[in-house]
């Protein structure tokens, strides 16, 4: 018999990520040169490497023959100053993402459910089933977090409530206020996460202080990453911060050595790099009104994003979807965004947000895919 039989069935059932095209991937299967084909498929920084982190890693480099430090010393400690948390409640991973795994590896199994939007993050679903836990995909309201559906949808056997705000692929947010109500109404058993993977391009106006909700709820994990903004995608390194209590039962199914040294050594540095940050935050701020005004222009209808992203709708043609056509149309032209039909969206492209002359590619080359 095949041993792969001998896996947990939830295990075979799952479908895994797929993660956006690579720029080498493309130039191959379509005979192009890669140096002409652009990205804007995966939410990266279009800046590349911040000045100081790239210092930090050159530094880094003759130190690669040992191992990393395992508890993330220096790293949680340039946290703890920036959000006024101790050490011991910050947890480091590989990506924000790491840290959602470890979340449900501490608190999701079988007979246990976690509860998450329509259209919310893939890793959310992947998580939960890898565990064998029951997911209870909860109907988005415009696209967004229909919270008092969620808090609704709560039963004895939930142990997480995942939450993107940003939302991604949508860019929906949640106001601030709204989003803590929530997290005071959920059973206090209940491992509320909030995924603020985009929380540094939200503009001031729209900016909240969830950091000082943990103060009152020891049931509530926040997860960041350097993969946007500080644009260390790379290299792959987020955080988490919560109750001592959860980041103990988090560090305790965490790999040993997650974080790698020079991923922990140029997060530390970027942490610190606000010149950096602010010109990211505005190159964004004005590419997403480039490419809004782009798509008004094209006489198509987007979700309006408080990431470095924003999901257009592909005009349907006889009744069917147009999407993977365009998106397909658009590789041809050496031009990478990201299909999610299978986020429940069919009728959407994903593009993140890139330099000028990139967003201007992209809308060009959208055009032309419509109009052949």
């Amino acid at each position: 018999m095949d041993i792969c039989e001998f896996s947990p069935p939830y295990v075979r059932a799952i479908a895994p990520y797929q993660p956006g095209k690579p720029i080498s991937e493309l130039a191959r299967e379509y005979g192009l040169d890669e140096r002409s084909i652009i990205k804007l498929a995966s939410n990266e920084n279009p800046l590349g490497l911040a000045p100081r982190a790239r210092a930090a890693i050159e530094r880094e480099l003759a130190e690669l023959s040992r191992y990393p430090d395992g508890n993330a010393f220096d790293l949680k400690g340039a946290l703890s100053r920036r959000f006024g948390v101790p050490t011991e409640a910050i947890v480091v991973g590989n990506g924000s993402n790491d840290i959602l795994e470890l979340a449900a590896a501490a608190f999701l199994a079988p007979g246990r459910a976690s509860v998450y939007s329509q259209h919310a993050f893939a890793v959310y679903p992947l998580a939960t089933q890898s565990r064998g836990a029951r997911g209870i995909v909860v109907p988005a309201k415009d696209f967004g977090h229909d919270l008092e559906a969620m808090l609704a949808a709560v039963t004895p056997e939930t142990r997480i409530v995942f939450i993107a705000n940003p939302n991604n692929p949508t860019g929906t947010f949640v106001q601030g206020e709204a989003l803590e109500a929530l997290v005071g109404r959920v059973p206090s058993e209940v491992l509320v996460v909030i995924d603020e993977a985009y929380n540094d391009y939200l503009p001031t106006a729209l900016r909240y202080d969830s950091v000082a909700w943990l103060a009152k709820h020891p049931n509530l994990l926040i997860t960041r990453t350097f993969s946007k903004v500080y644009a260390l995608a790379g290299l792959r390194v987020g955080f988490g911060l919560c109750d001592p209590k959860v980041a103990d039962l988090l560090n305790r199914v965490r790999q040993p050595f997650n974080v790698n040294n020079l991923a922990l050594a140029a997060a530390a540095a970027a942490l610190e790099d606000h010149d950096f940050v602010a010109r990211s935050v505005d190159v964004n701020r004005a590419g997403m009104q480039q490419i809004e005004t782009g798509f008004g222009k094209l006489g198509l209808e987007w979700i309006p994003s408080a990431g470095n992203f924003v999901s257009v709708k592909i005009p349907r043609a006889g009744g069917k979807s147009q999407a993977g056509s365009a998106f397909e149309k658009l590789l041809r032209q050496g031009v990478i965004v990201r299909p999610v039909a299978g986020y429940g969206m069919p009728d959407h492209l994903r593009v993140t947000i890139g330099l000028r002359d990139e967003n201007e590619r992209f809308l060009s080359a959208l055009k032309n895919a419509l109009d052949a």
